[in-house]
């Protein structure tokens, strides 16, 4: 072998470790022992697993499996086996579960079996998330543990939530629209003794009152013309706990009725004579100040002291942005999951925008805004500035240099360009000045659009942006 085979070879070699390196799945070779001889980064960040834990050791030293037969490695090893796509679920050397699908081949030369090889996509999280919702009972799936973030408000209401669970007494949870009310009201019901009974949920704004009072209270047959015997809320959720959400939408006749209930543990369906003892926990929602809705008819102040004897106040987002970070990251695994995608994150100018818009819609604001940005993206890694929703980059509450740059394309004296071509000029004005920022270097450009290479030049020849133009 001469020194140009020599050096052909350890370019290959090189090569080769670094596609291992970058790759989106995971790799693990054995040899006919059993010892890892090959291990990528990928394959490491899937099992949290160290290199050198893990290469040639036995299989077996590093990697707990129900049986030893279920490992799909030792069965292409041993037995030939080629599978294809199968679920696997074991366990690292810290006892942690890990579950995959591989799909594992046999490595033959000579009709000799000298390894095999498998190549592995992780759904550890997915998986988890599937058996939690199959293990809930009723309605609910969210546990305290659903809940995202650190800040310092959240943990202290998570805390007070938490001790919420260890009494049967009402619960009265104050928060805007979209800031997760109903979450932490499963959360209180499955951590509390009352987990294996019904958890039930009715929004009181939903229906007119003349049909709520039925569904509440149940129904008596011949109460009323086509009425049938009917059990209410309270006893479906008889054990249990019952949430009724936008409490202030009921009439002061329903809310007086709700509060006899509560103080009489007695519920009397409609039309009928008779009281029926019910064991139920109340957790009340209200989207506005309590004091409001009182002084101003729709909340009574009796109802308000019974159903207050713990009250949770739930931040807006505009008061906890330092969770926002941590809840963009979790509703793009969400959606990277439910869409089949890739997406690494966000741009930081989206994170800027994100962290100085005031968020009226809260919680459930952010989630739209991710969902509709994951729409728009194409091939690029992280949500920029394009991609988000237009109704959303013309809100006025953004604080950004953003206006400047869209003024650039609009002339308020003449006619409105037609939208698709109004989003490509900005587009290329973006692009190009992405590139004069970066004295046109095409790696530094795409890296900081969060995009490839491939996509940045394909958007350069689309729009025939020549390296060789700079804007001023």
């Amino acid at each position: 072998m001469d020194e140009k085979d020599i050096k052909h070879i350890q370019l290959l070699n090189r090569l080769f470790q670094q596609i291992l390196k970058e790759i989106d799945i995971g790799v693990h070779v054995v040899n006919h022992e059993g010892k890892t001889l090959i291990y990528n980064k990928k394959m490491a960040e899937m099992e949290e697993m160290n290199f050198s834990d893990v290469l040639d050791k036995d299989l077996l030293d590093v990697f707990t499996f129900h049986k030893n037969e279920d490992s799909t490695l030792l069965k292409a090893l041993t037995k030939g086996d080629k599978t294809i796509n199968a679920k696997q679920t074991y366990f690292n050397n810290k006892g942690q579960e890990i579950t995959t699908i591989n799909n594992t081949f046999p490595i033959i030369e000579d009709g000799v079996c000298i390894g095999a090889m498998e190549i592995a996509r992780d759904v550890t999280k997915l998986e988890k998330l599937i058996r939690e919702n199959m293990n809930k009972k009723g309605d609910t799936r969210y546990t305290f543990d659903s809940i995202i973030g650190s800040s310092e408000q959240i943990q202290e209401l998570i805390e007070a939530s938490k001790r919420a669970t260890r009494t049967s007494s009402s619960v009265l949870i104050i928060g805007d629209t979209g800031t997760g009310k109903e979450l932490f009201a499963q959360s209180i019901h499955n951590g509390s003794s009352r987990s294996s009974k019904p958890f039930i949920s009715q929004n009181c704004a939903a229906l007119p009152d003349s049909l709520i009072e039925g569904l509440i209270f149940g129904t008596k047959k011949g109460a009323f013309t086509g009425s049938i015997e009917r059990p209410g809320l309270f006893e479906q959720a008889e054990g249990g706990t019952l949430l009724l959400d936008e409490i202030n939408s009921l009439n002061p006749s329903l809310q007086a009725k709700l509060l006899r209930v509560l103080q009489e543990r007695t519920v009397r369906r409609i039309g009928d004579t008779n009281d029926r003892k019910i064991d139920v926990r109340i957790i009340a929602t209200i989207n506005e100040d309590p004091i409001d809705a009182i002084s101003q008819g729709r909340l009574r102040k009796d109802l308000y002291y019974r159903l207050s004897v713990v009250s949770l106040f739930i931040p807006p987002l505009r008061d906890r942005k330092s969770d926002i970070r941590e809840l963009v990251h979790f509703f793009i695994e969400k959606y990277n999951h439910l869409f089949g995608m890739h997406v690494q994150g966000i741009a930081e100018d989206v994170q800027n925008i994100f962290e100085q818009y005031d968020w009226p819609g809260n919680i459930r604001e952010l989630e739209h805004v991710i969902e509709g940005a994951m729409n728009l993206i194409v091939h690029e890694e992280r949500i920029n500035y394009l991609h988000l929703p237009i109704q959303f980059r013309n809100k006025p509450q953004i604080k950004s240099d953003e206006p400047k740059f869209i003024e650039h394309f609009i002339d308020l004296n003449s006619q409105f360009k037609p939208l698709e071509q109004y989003i490509e000029e900005a587009e290329r004005h973006y692009l190009q000045k992405v590139l004069n920022h970066h004295d046109h270097n095409i790696t530094q450009a795409a890296k900081s659009l969060g995009m490839s290479r491939q996509n940045l030049q394909y958007r350069m020849k689309k729009y025939q942006i020549n390296r060789k133009i700079r804007l001023k």
